[in-house]
């Protein structure tokens, strides 16, 4: 892989050069630290909105409608959807992204999903440097979508901007939300 024409590609905007970067970074590819390390003058304009809570609440029903909320605004919006590796077969059914496709063909939203590859904390453990590479090609808004969680995965608060916790009705009384911190 040659990290300076990718980093070329990826600074026009080519679609296939960005999805090619974020698989480097994924695999853990030769050149992924060069990659890394060339797009660092490039980062810090996106804002990342992480979304997290239990498996069906509705985390990929809201993502959808953020991402159309950001595009009536005029912002370039991408997403990365983690689902879970199944710890039986490895593999993983990467399909928050059909429930998005309302807005999945908009030339101005990109969508990623990543399998957690057995990571704990409901993101896969690249997600940051994915989030990183969509930021450099120049989305403004990144929207970090979490494998469904319990009470101690934490580390999308960590790499959001800002988190919002989907819950669905009657999950726990007020002590139930108190031991979640």
């Amino acid at each position: 892989m040659d990290a300076d024409r990718l980093l070329a590609e990826l600074r026009t905007g080519q679609i296939a050069a960005l999805a090619r970067a974020i698989s480097v970074i994924e695999n853990g590819r030769p050149g992924f630290e060069r990659l890394l390390a060339g797009i660092h003058p490039d980062l810090g304009r996106a804002r990342r909105i992480g979304v997290t809570g239990p498996p069906g609440a509705g985390k990929s029903t809201l993502s959808e409608r953020l991402v159309s909320a950001y595009r009536a605004a005029g912002h370039r919006v991408a997403v990365v959807a983690v689902d879970p590796t199944s710890p039986f077969s490895g593999g993983a059914l990467l399909g928050d992204r059909i429930r998005m496709e309302s807005v999945a063909l908009d030339p101005d939203v990109y969508i990623r999903s990543m399998a957690s590859r057995g990571s704990l904390g409901g993101l896969a453990t690249t997600t940051g440097e994915v989030c990183d590479v969509l930021d450099a090609a120049g989305f403004d808004r990144i929207v970090l979508e979490t494998v469904g969680v319990g009470q101690s995965e934490l580390d999308v608060a960590r790499m959001a901007d800002s988190t919002v916790l989907v819950l669905v009705p009657e999950s726990g009384d007020g002590i139930q939300t108190l031991k979640s911190g």
